[in-house]
């Protein structure tokens, strides 16, 4: 079970983006995420006639390792880490179900 998933708000642990907040995009590989706002390099572009593509620099947005990321609390406002804890409240059966590791509530899933 992947901790950090597409769609959650994680902050910045290390690098030179500590601090900044922002969502997952989507993850890469395995390891890897792409997070909005995070990680943004210029990227010189060659023009490309044939796709109608015109040339120049352009910001891209690079992956980052999770281990540099957490998922946002915004209860507290600080970085959490991840648990899962089982629920057998559940209709279907027992669910697996992500919390936050220091208040132990659910996860939302955006």
């Amino acid at each position: 079970m992947n901790k950090i998933r597409k769609g959650d708000e994680v902050i910045v642990l290390a690098g030179r983006d500590k601090g900044k907040r922002g969502v997952v995009l989507s993850r890469k590989d395995d390891s890897y995420l792409l997070v909005e706002g995070v990680n943004v390099v210029k990227k010189h572009v060659k023009p490309n006639p044939m796709k109608g593509e015109v040339g120049g620099i352009v910001d891209k947005v690079m992956p980052i390792h999770q281990s540099n990321v957490a998922i946002y609390n915004a209860s507290t406002g600080k970085g959490d880490r991840v648990g899962v804890k089982v629920d057998l409240s559940a209709e279907k059966g027992e669910r697996r179900v992500r919390v936050f590791r220091s208040s132990g509530e659910a996860i939302k899933v955006a």
